[in-house]
């Protein structure tokens, strides 16, 4: 019992001795490796992280509130959490796909209003204290941006066929001596949609999720420093950090739906440039 106390004490003195902004600073590269993907079993060569652990329970709840909602769907909703996810599905349906896509669109409404319930629900999940986000692991990212990847690249093959797909990556009407070169970059260009997908969606989540723990850090550190110095001074930022705290999780929410919104509008562009000549 001796050394729990101990370093119960110590760590008072260390807060005391040392400034607010000292220990905030010690502490942020603790909460980043908080951030980092842990292996619950196995290893990296095969195991799982708590991030794939969050992805299969977001799955889950994606696949139940469809399963719900479809059986519960009447011509008047009367449960408004089956309505709002009718709205939802039809601003996906009629603001993302058939506005972007155009013809042929309703095929390809499944697929992305699958995207976006997924996305949403692993971005707001993330904002529960002691829940983890699983777009906030680049690898879960990576995988969403093969899949929309995959999905617009075989629609556009099927569409125009292989040969005739690989012609439209270029634009038509250009001098023939420039076909070549921006077909080059108009294929780097194909090929980097799938960076642009992965990094946003998981750079916004994470940062994200590192100011909103270093606001709580902070809130925590002034009032304890305060405390043990005996110093109410010290902890009147404290009201200031909570308040940004309570600012940036409102934000935090808002970035949760755009970031959704966003990758599933993206990939719409991109299969509207695949199955469309342009």
């Amino acid at each position: 019992m001796s050394e729990p106390v101990n370093e119960s004490v110590n760590a008072a003195a260390g807060v005391a001795e040392k400034g607010a902004f000292e220990l905030l600073g010690e502490e942020i590269p603790h909460l980043k490796g908080s951030l980092d993907p842990v292996y619950l079993f196995g290893s990296p060569s095969f195991g799982l992280t708590q991030f794939v652990l969050w992805m299969a329970i977001c799955l889950l709840i994606t696949f139940f509130v469809v399963y719900i909602c479809g059986k519960k769907l009447t011509l008047v909703p009367k449960n408004k959490f089956v309505h709002v996810v009718e709205y939802g599905y039809e601003f996906i349906r009629k603001g993302v796909a058939e506005d972007i896509i155009g013809h042929g669109f309703k095929k390809h409404v499944p697929f992305l209003a699958t995207i976006f319930f997924f996305i949403i629900i692993c971005n707001f999940i993330g904002l529960v204290p002691g829940f983890f986000s699983a777009t906030g692991a680049i690898s879960i990212t990576w995988a969403l941006a093969i899949i929309s990847f995959i999905y617009f690249n075989y629609y556009g093959i099927k569409t125009f066929g292989i040969g005739k797909y690989l012609k439209n990556i270029a634009p038509s009407g250009l001098p023939i001596v420039m076909v070549p070169i921006v077909w080059a970059l108009e294929f780097l260009s194909l090929v980097l949609r799938l960076l642009t997908l992965a990094v946003r969606l998981y750079g916004n989540m994470f940062a994200g999720h590192m100011a909103l723990g270093i606001f709580a850090l902070a809130t925590g550190i002034f009032l304890t420093t305060a405390i043990h110095n005996m110093d109410l001074l010290i902890g009147l930022p404290a009201v200031a950090w909570f308040a940004l705290l309570i600012v940036f999780y409102a934000l935090e929410a808002l970035v949760a739906f755009l970031q959704a919104f966003v990758f599933t509008v993206l990939s719409a562009v991109y299969i509207q440039l695949a199955t469309h000549e342009h």
